[in-house]
């Protein structure tokens, strides 16, 4: 599986002049292209490519991000709750980028258990949340 994520992660990248003139070349499917501020402007950049799963009524801790988070659906619908926003719920198949510095809270409100892909760009060392007292 991790070969397979990288390997999404990376094709937008690789999907130069090659890809689009040969047509029996496989091409990635575009499932979310969206204009962000406030990725990181350092030298070197770390990314992550994570994983969780939300039981039924699990919830994540109130929180922010320092840069944007993008999160894939695969299984179960992801409901977030951020700061002055009206809930955002995501499901099987979607994906959304979660901006930096808003006050959020994510949940599993189904009955059957939430799986989710995350990708983060950071710089080096940067903590993947903030929780917020």
């Amino acid at each position: 599986m991790p070969k397979l994520i990288s390997f999404i992660a990376l094709a937008p990248l690789l999907a130069g002049p090659a890809l689009a003139q040969d047509p029996g070349t496989a091409r990635p499917d575009l499932l979310l292209k969206e204009i962000v501020a406030g990725m990181p402007l350092g030298e070197k950049q770390e990314v992550r490519v994570l994983t969780a799963t939300l039981k039924p009524g699990d919830k994540t801790p109130f929180h922010t991000h320092r840069f944007p988070v993008t999160a894939y659906i695969l299984e179960g619908a992801f409901t977030l709750e951020m700061e002055g926003r009206p809930p955002v719920t995501i499901k099987a198949g979607q994906s959304m980028v979660e901006p930096p510095n808003v006050k959020m809270t994510g949940y599993n409100r189904a009955a059957e258990p939430v799986k989710i892909v995350i990708f983060y760009v950071s710089d080096p060392d940067a903590p993947f949340l903030d929780v917020v007292h």
